[in-house]
């Protein structure tokens, strides 16, 4: 540490970043894809490309399904009902083996063919909270590091630039490539600077229990207790019972309800130990309309559909908890607000990846040809461009796949995601071997990858981005191939801008020749 508080907030700033950056970037960039993670799965589902019903069908229709999670001796089994972002129904219970999960047809009923694949909502969104790493929740300690690394970036960012508003206006692209990124790198820094704080401290509160477990402890008796409270769930609390009970009209307990709803339809019905004795039948209201989640949950008993009991009012300390998980997950539907969460979380992309770009920048003439140099040169090359290749072979792979596919034993979504961890250790690998052009070449990658899903899509399915003229309920295909269009333009428009400037930096380095006579 220096001896100037200044200096010594930019070398935690410096060794923060370039330490940490790699994880930070894989949070902030799958976490971005995350906003729009329901359109997503739409793109990679098409069997579940339907129109929105106009009625919705009787929840004892799915009598046949929830039979089959008691015939497997399930411990929940639950139906989430269709929404404005997805006009599915999907089913899932789940045995001590795995989770079996179906799509269901909102007007017909009947069960939709398997789309094989995890999407977004199963691996996207996961992903940028536990990196996949499930083994003692080191993916989750992963990203809190992180996290609060995030924060101390935040806070030493600040300090650092003495003119920061000025900062903000400040863009010099025609400069040379180490002040141009500086300047990028601020202009990102300055103008998603709330966003980034807010998202980074609402991450830590919901997922505090694994990282303050004394503070939970303190007013829980237990991690369970804490669980149960702040997700509505004070009815799970029963003993497992003994089997052989019915499970009653799911319709009459949803009646009963939406009358203490005042007509509001649930957006989740969850069954627990269903075909015990101690079953419970519980409705989640959705949180559309409104930042705080609050499920409001509304719970029968199983076997007999008598009134059980209602999430009481929200104390002020859980209530904050519950605005910040709202603030953070975005599960209210307003579309203005989704795409500035979007474009504001492809601005931290652009502060982390020019971060480390103007380190490599900075030290490249005194320290390019040493191993530290070369290593953070290729981190730097796969957690930026290398995950956003693989994310992109992630979705050629759903388009390319056929359904029912099993190589090796592997069934097609396992498929997709062995293809994402693939190019990602591909591109890691390249960025180590051969850092000459490995940002033209992996930018050129990402513009072939891009064009080629949008075009897949086309081909595959048929639909394509002016299919949403005449079918509207298909827009978010079309606005994936849009966006995916968008950033093959921009891919390629920067393998031009970096070509050029490496031929304009190899004529300035050429020596020239001098005849003596």
């Amino acid at each position: 540490m220096k001896q100037d508080f200044r200096r010594s907030m930019g070398w935690l700033h410096t060794w923060a970043g370039v330490v940490l950056g790699s994880i930070l970037f894989a949070i902030f960039w799958m976490g971005t894809l995350s906003v729009f993670d329901s359109e997503i799965d739409l793109w990679m589902k098409p069997t579940t490309r339907l129109p929105p019903a106009t009625s919705t069908l009787p929840l004892e229709s799915f009598r046949p399904s929830l039979n089959k999670a008691i015939s497997a001796k399930a411990a929940f089994w639950n139906v989430t009902l269709p929404n404005n972002r997805d006009a599915v129904i999907h089913t899932h219970y789940g045995t001590r083996q795995k989770t079996i999960s179906a799509d269901i047809d909102p007007v017909t009923g009947h069960e939709l063919p398997d789309a094989g694949t995890l999407g977004a909502t199963e691996f996207i969104f996961p992903f940028h909270y536990t990196l996949n790493l499930g083994l003692m929740n080191v993916g989750e300690w992963l990203v809190g590091v992180a996290t609060m690394a995030m924060l101390a970036l935040c806070v030493t960012g600040v300090i650092i630039h003495r003119k920061i508003f000025v900062d903000f206006f400040t863009f010099r692209p025609r400069a040379k490539p180490r002040r141009m990124l500086l300047d990028l790198h601020n202009v990102t820094g300055v103008l998603g600077l709330p966003f980034h704080i807010i998202l980074a401290f609402s991450g830590l509160v919901i997922l505090g229990g694994t990282y303050f477990p004394t503070a939970v402890n303190a007013v829980y008796p237990n991690a369970r207790a804490y669980f149960f409270d702040s997700n509505g769930l004070s009815f799970l609390s029963v003993k497992h019972g003994k089997p052989g009970a019915p499970v009653a009209s799911l319709d009459e307990a949803a009646k009963h309800a939406r009358a203490l709803w005042g007509g509001e339809q649930p957006h989740l019905v969850l069954v627990t130990n269903p075909g015990m004795t101690t079953s419970r039948i519980a409705f989640f209201r959705g949180n559309e309309n409104q930042v705080v989640i609050d499920r409001d949950v509304i719970a029968f008993e199983g076997s007999t559909g008598k009134f059980l009991s209602r999430s009481p009012r929200l104390n002020p300390v859980m209530r904050v908890q519950r605005f910040l998980s709202g603030v953070h997950l975005i599960e209210f539907h307003h579309w203005v607000l989704r795409w500035i969460y979007f474009l504001l979380g492809l601005g931290s992309c652009v502060l982390i990846g020019t971060g480390f770009l103007f380190w490599l920048e900075a030290r490249r003439k005194r320290q390019g040809e040493q191993v530290g140099f070369r290593l953070v040169e290729g981190i730097a090359a796969g957690s930026i461009t290398g995950i956003i290749l693989a994310t992109l072979a992630f979705f050629v792979a759903n388009r390319l796949l056929p359904l029912g596919t099993h190589v090796f034993g592997l069934e097609r979504a396992s498929l997709e995601v062995c293809v994402f961890y693939s190019v990602w250790l591909g591109a890691c690998v390249h960025g180590l071997v051969w850092p000459q052009r490995v940002w033209i070449i992996q930018c050129a990658a990402i513009g072939f990858l891009a064009l080629s899903a949008a075009v897949l899509n086309w081909i595959t399915t048929g639909d394509h981005l002016l299919c949403t003229l005449s079918h509207s309920y298909l827009w978010p295909v079309g606005g994936m191939d849009a966006v995916l269009l968008a950033g093959a333009t921009l891919a390629l428009l920067m393998v031009v801008i970096l070509a050029r400037r490496s031929r304009k930096k190899a004529l300035l380095t050429r020596t020239p020749v001098v005849e003596t006579v």
